[in-house]
Protein backbone atom coordinates (compact mmCIF):
# COMPACT_ATOMS: atom_id res chain seq x y z
CA UNK A 1 0.00 0.00 0.00
CA UNK A 2 1.21 3.53 -0.80
CA UNK A 3 1.28 6.25 1.85
CA UNK A 4 1.89 10.00 2.12
CA UNK A 5 3.40 11.79 5.12
CA UNK A 6 3.63 15.56 5.43
CA UNK A 7 6.27 16.69 7.93
CA UNK A 8 5.04 20.20 8.64
CA UNK A 9 8.08 21.31 10.64
CA UNK A 10 10.24 20.95 7.51
CA UNK A 11 7.41 21.17 4.97
CA UNK A 12 8.60 17.96 3.36
CA UNK A 13 6.45 15.27 1.78
CA UNK A 14 7.47 11.62 1.93
CA UNK A 15 5.70 9.13 -0.30
CA UNK A 16 6.46 5.43 -0.02
CA UNK A 17 5.30 1.89 -0.64
CA UNK A 18 5.12 -0.54 2.25
CA UNK A 19 7.79 -2.90 0.85
CA UNK A 20 10.29 0.01 0.34
CA UNK A 21 10.54 -0.62 -3.42
CA UNK A 22 9.38 2.96 -3.93
CA UNK A 23 10.23 6.16 -2.04
CA UNK A 24 9.99 9.85 -2.91
CA UNK A 25 10.83 13.01 -0.98
CA UNK A 26 9.51 16.41 -2.08
CA UNK A 27 10.60 19.67 -0.45
CA UNK A 28 7.67 22.09 -0.65
CA UNK A 29 9.82 25.05 0.47
CA UNK A 30 12.34 24.50 -2.33
CA UNK A 31 10.09 24.81 -5.34
CA UNK A 32 8.39 21.46 -4.63
CA UNK A 33 11.55 19.79 -5.91
CA UNK A 34 11.93 16.01 -5.87
CA UNK A 35 14.96 15.52 -3.64
CA UNK A 36 15.00 11.71 -3.44
CA UNK A 37 13.51 8.94 -5.54
CA UNK A 38 13.62 5.15 -5.42
CA UNK A 39 11.86 3.24 -8.19
CA UNK A 40 11.82 -0.53 -8.59
CA UNK A 41 14.26 -0.82 -5.64
CA UNK A 42 16.82 1.44 -7.37
CA UNK A 43 17.85 4.67 -5.65
CA UNK A 44 18.05 6.95 -8.70
CA UNK A 45 17.77 10.45 -7.19
CA UNK A 46 19.72 11.09 -4.00
CA UNK A 47 20.56 13.99 -1.72
CA UNK A 48 23.58 15.80 -3.15
CA UNK A 49 25.19 16.66 0.19
CA UNK A 50 27.62 18.30 0.79
CA UNK A 51 26.45 20.26 -2.28
CA UNK A 52 23.58 22.57 -1.39
CA UNK A 53 20.30 23.12 -3.20
CA UNK A 54 20.94 26.85 -3.62
CA UNK A 55 23.88 25.99 -5.90
CA UNK A 56 22.62 22.81 -7.58
CA UNK A 57 18.91 23.56 -8.20
CA UNK A 58 18.48 19.80 -7.78
CA UNK A 59 15.20 18.68 -9.40
CA UNK A 60 14.00 22.28 -9.58
CA UNK A 61 11.25 23.31 -11.97
CA UNK A 62 12.80 25.92 -14.25
CA UNK A 63 10.30 28.69 -15.04
CA UNK A 64 9.79 31.22 -16.59
CA UNK A 65 13.19 30.49 -18.10
CA UNK A 66 15.35 27.39 -18.18
CA UNK A 67 19.11 27.86 -17.93
CA UNK A 68 20.48 31.41 -18.26
CA UNK A 69 19.57 34.93 -19.30
CA UNK A 70 22.70 36.86 -20.23
CA UNK A 71 23.34 39.68 -17.74
CA UNK A 72 19.74 39.18 -16.60
CA UNK A 73 18.64 41.52 -19.39
CA UNK A 74 16.11 40.86 -22.15
CA UNK A 75 13.70 42.73 -24.42
CA UNK A 76 10.07 41.66 -24.89
CA UNK A 77 7.49 43.62 -26.85
CA UNK A 78 9.94 46.51 -27.22
CA UNK A 79 10.41 46.82 -23.44
CA UNK A 80 13.71 46.05 -21.73
CA UNK A 81 13.59 44.07 -18.49
CA UNK A 82 16.27 43.46 -15.85
CA UNK A 83 16.09 40.20 -13.91
CA UNK A 84 17.85 39.62 -10.62
CA UNK A 85 21.35 38.25 -11.30
CA UNK A 86 21.45 35.22 -8.99
CA UNK A 87 24.58 33.81 -10.62
CA UNK A 88 27.08 36.64 -9.99
CA UNK A 89 30.11 34.54 -10.98
CA UNK A 90 28.81 34.55 -14.58
CA UNK A 91 26.70 37.70 -14.23
CA UNK A 92 23.63 35.82 -15.41
CA UNK A 93 20.10 35.21 -14.21
CA UNK A 94 19.88 31.45 -13.69
CA UNK A 95 17.10 28.83 -13.71
CA UNK A 96 14.02 30.96 -13.37
CA UNK A 97 11.95 32.25 -10.48
CA UNK A 98 10.12 29.32 -8.82
CA UNK A 99 13.01 27.09 -7.66
CA UNK A 100 12.88 28.61 -4.15
CA UNK A 101 9.14 29.23 -3.86
CA UNK A 102 6.85 27.45 -1.38
CA UNK A 103 4.13 25.26 -2.88
CA UNK A 104 0.87 24.30 -1.19
CA UNK A 105 -0.79 20.88 -1.26
CA UNK A 106 -4.13 20.99 -3.03
CA UNK A 107 -4.75 17.28 -3.55
CA UNK A 108 -3.24 13.94 -2.50
CA UNK A 109 -4.21 10.37 -3.27
CA UNK A 110 -2.85 6.99 -2.24
CA UNK A 111 -4.19 3.53 -3.01
CA UNK A 112 -2.92 0.06 -3.83
CA UNK A 113 -1.80 0.97 -7.36
CA UNK A 114 -0.35 4.49 -7.23
CA UNK A 115 0.25 7.61 -5.19
CA UNK A 116 -0.03 11.24 -6.29
CA UNK A 117 0.14 14.80 -5.00
CA UNK A 118 -0.98 18.02 -6.68
CA UNK A 119 0.86 21.15 -5.57
CA UNK A 120 0.36 24.82 -6.33
CA UNK A 121 2.17 28.15 -6.31
CA UNK A 122 0.39 31.40 -7.12
CA UNK A 123 2.50 34.39 -8.09
CA UNK A 124 0.45 37.52 -7.39
CA UNK A 125 3.34 39.99 -7.13
CA UNK A 126 5.40 41.55 -9.89
CA UNK A 127 8.92 40.12 -9.67
CA UNK A 128 12.01 42.08 -10.61
CA UNK A 129 12.42 41.76 -14.35
CA UNK A 130 9.25 39.69 -14.79
CA UNK A 131 6.20 41.87 -14.00
CA UNK A 132 3.64 39.18 -14.77
CA UNK A 133 1.41 37.01 -12.59
CA UNK A 134 0.75 33.31 -13.01
CA UNK A 135 -0.43 30.15 -11.33
CA UNK A 136 1.66 26.97 -11.43
CA UNK A 137 0.42 23.50 -10.55
CA UNK A 138 2.66 20.44 -10.28
CA UNK A 139 1.25 16.94 -10.16
CA UNK A 140 3.56 14.08 -9.20
CA UNK A 141 2.16 10.61 -9.94
CA UNK A 142 4.14 7.54 -8.89
CA UNK A 143 3.95 3.79 -9.22
CA UNK A 144 6.62 1.28 -8.22
CA UNK A 145 8.35 1.56 -11.60
CA UNK A 146 7.37 4.96 -12.99
CA UNK A 147 6.72 8.61 -12.30
CA UNK A 148 4.82 11.33 -14.16
CA UNK A 149 5.45 15.01 -13.52
CA UNK A 150 2.73 17.23 -14.91
CA UNK A 151 3.27 20.99 -14.99
CA UNK A 152 0.43 23.41 -15.67
CA UNK A 153 1.03 27.16 -15.95
CA UNK A 154 -1.76 29.71 -16.29
CA UNK A 155 -1.27 33.39 -17.08
CA UNK A 156 -3.39 35.16 -14.46
CA UNK A 157 -2.44 38.67 -15.56
CA UNK A 158 -3.50 41.04 -18.30
CA UNK A 159 -0.36 40.88 -20.45
CA UNK A 160 1.23 38.18 -22.59
CA UNK A 161 4.57 36.97 -21.22
CA UNK A 162 7.52 34.98 -22.62
CA UNK A 163 8.62 31.66 -21.12
CA UNK A 164 10.50 28.43 -21.39
CA UNK A 165 10.20 25.52 -18.99
CA UNK A 166 12.50 22.78 -17.75
CA UNK A 167 13.22 20.21 -15.06
CA UNK A 168 16.64 19.83 -13.40
CA UNK A 169 16.95 16.31 -11.86
CA UNK A 170 20.30 14.73 -10.94
CA UNK A 171 20.58 10.96 -11.22
CA UNK A 172 22.80 8.69 -9.17
CA UNK A 173 24.54 5.70 -10.71
CA UNK A 174 26.90 3.07 -9.35
CA UNK A 175 29.40 3.87 -12.12
CA UNK A 176 28.85 7.00 -14.22
CA UNK A 177 31.80 6.28 -16.55
CA UNK A 178 30.23 2.94 -17.48
CA UNK A 179 26.82 4.50 -18.11
CA UNK A 180 25.42 5.91 -21.34
CA UNK A 181 22.44 7.71 -22.81
CA UNK A 182 20.39 6.99 -25.87
CA UNK A 183 18.78 9.90 -27.68
CA UNK A 184 18.33 11.09 -31.23
CA UNK A 185 19.89 14.39 -32.26
CA UNK A 186 21.79 15.94 -35.14
CA UNK A 187 21.97 19.47 -33.76
CA UNK A 188 23.79 20.91 -30.77
CA UNK A 189 23.84 24.33 -29.13
CA UNK A 190 26.94 26.46 -29.60
CA UNK A 191 27.83 27.80 -26.15
CA UNK A 192 30.07 30.82 -25.78
CA UNK A 193 31.44 32.61 -22.75
CA UNK A 194 29.44 32.23 -19.55
CA UNK A 195 27.56 29.28 -21.11
CA UNK A 196 25.42 31.57 -23.25
CA UNK A 197 23.94 29.97 -26.39
CA UNK A 198 25.15 31.64 -29.56
CA UNK A 199 23.49 29.42 -32.13
CA UNK A 200 22.92 25.85 -33.29
CA UNK A 201 25.35 23.66 -35.22
CA UNK A 202 24.71 20.48 -37.20
CA UNK A 203 26.60 17.50 -35.84
CA UNK A 204 27.03 13.83 -36.66
CA UNK A 205 23.82 12.09 -35.65
CA UNK A 206 23.75 10.96 -32.03
CA UNK A 207 22.13 7.67 -31.07
CA UNK A 208 24.17 6.32 -28.16
CA UNK A 209 26.11 8.83 -26.07
CA UNK A 210 28.87 7.39 -23.88
CA UNK A 211 29.78 9.37 -20.78
CA UNK A 212 33.18 7.89 -19.87
CA UNK A 213 35.31 10.74 -18.45
CA UNK A 214 33.55 13.61 -20.25
CA UNK A 215 33.00 16.91 -18.48
CA UNK A 216 29.55 17.99 -19.56
CA UNK A 217 27.51 21.17 -19.56
CA UNK A 218 26.04 20.82 -23.04
CA UNK A 219 22.70 21.02 -24.81
CA UNK A 220 21.26 19.13 -27.79
CA UNK A 221 18.18 19.65 -29.96
CA UNK A 222 16.23 16.39 -29.77
CA UNK A 223 14.75 14.75 -32.87
CA UNK A 224 12.08 13.05 -30.75
CA UNK A 225 10.80 13.21 -27.20
CA UNK A 226 12.58 10.18 -25.64
CA UNK A 227 15.87 9.84 -23.73
CA UNK A 228 17.13 6.59 -22.22
CA UNK A 229 19.67 6.37 -19.39
CA UNK A 230 21.52 3.06 -19.09
CA UNK A 231 23.60 2.31 -16.00
CA UNK A 232 25.21 -0.91 -14.73
CA UNK A 233 22.35 -1.44 -12.27
CA UNK A 234 19.24 0.18 -13.76
CA UNK A 235 17.80 1.67 -16.94
CA UNK A 236 15.01 4.15 -17.55
CA UNK A 237 13.31 6.03 -20.38
CA UNK A 238 12.30 9.66 -19.95
CA UNK A 239 9.71 11.09 -22.33
CA UNK A 240 8.10 14.48 -22.82
CA UNK A 241 4.62 15.38 -24.01
CA UNK A 242 6.12 18.36 -25.85
CA UNK A 243 6.98 17.93 -29.54
CA UNK A 244 10.03 20.21 -29.59
CA UNK A 245 12.53 19.35 -26.88
CA UNK A 246 16.07 20.09 -25.78
CA UNK A 247 18.35 18.00 -23.60
CA UNK A 248 20.85 19.58 -21.22
CA UNK A 249 23.50 17.31 -19.68
CA UNK A 250 25.63 18.49 -16.76
CA UNK A 251 28.10 16.67 -14.53
CA UNK A 252 28.43 18.33 -11.11
CA UNK A 253 31.34 18.04 -8.68
CA UNK A 254 29.71 14.98 -7.14
CA UNK A 255 30.92 11.45 -7.89
CA UNK A 256 28.71 9.22 -10.08
CA UNK A 257 26.04 11.89 -10.55
CA UNK A 258 24.65 13.49 -13.70
CA UNK A 259 21.94 16.05 -14.39
CA UNK A 260 19.66 14.97 -17.26
CA UNK A 261 17.50 18.00 -17.92
CA UNK A 262 14.55 18.07 -20.33
CA UNK A 263 13.72 21.65 -21.39
CA UNK A 264 11.55 23.51 -23.88
CA UNK A 265 14.18 26.23 -24.39
CA UNK A 266 17.88 26.89 -24.03
CA UNK A 267 20.39 29.25 -22.50
CA UNK A 268 19.41 32.86 -23.21
CA UNK A 269 16.14 31.92 -24.94
CA UNK A 270 14.67 35.24 -23.80
CA UNK A 271 17.11 36.92 -26.21
CA UNK A 272 17.93 34.38 -28.94
CA UNK A 273 14.30 33.14 -29.18
CA UNK A 274 15.36 29.47 -29.39
CA UNK A 275 12.42 27.50 -28.00
CA UNK A 276 10.80 30.65 -26.61
CA UNK A 277 7.03 30.52 -26.11
CA UNK A 278 4.44 33.14 -25.21
CA UNK A 279 1.44 32.77 -22.92
CA UNK A 280 -1.53 35.06 -23.41
CA UNK A 281 -3.75 36.33 -20.55
CA UNK A 282 -6.00 33.59 -19.11
CA UNK A 283 -4.28 30.99 -21.32
CA UNK A 284 -2.59 27.86 -19.96
CA UNK A 285 0.35 25.69 -20.98
CA UNK A 286 0.84 22.09 -19.88
CA UNK A 287 3.72 19.68 -20.20
CA UNK A 288 4.26 16.20 -18.80
CA UNK A 289 7.55 14.39 -18.25
CA UNK A 290 7.30 10.61 -17.85
CA UNK A 291 10.04 8.42 -16.42
CA UNK A 292 9.75 4.63 -16.57
CA UNK A 293 12.17 2.01 -15.31
CA UNK A 294 12.88 -0.65 -17.93
CA UNK A 295 15.34 -2.66 -15.82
Amino acid sequence: MYSINHYKETNVLELKYSDASFYAKINLNEGASLQELTLNNSHIIADLKPLVYANTYASAILFPFANRVKDGVYVFNKTQYHLHVNNPAENNALHGLVYNKTFNIIEQKANENSVSVKLEFQESQFCKGFPFTYNMQLEYVFTKKAMHLKVLVKNTGTQTFPFTLGWHPYFLTENLQASNLEFSSHKKLILGERNIAEGIETIEAVKTFTIEDKKLDDCWVLDNNAVAFNTPTYKFIMESSEENNFLQLYIPPKENTIAIEPTTGVSNSFNNQIGLKQLKPNASYQIEWRLKMIQ
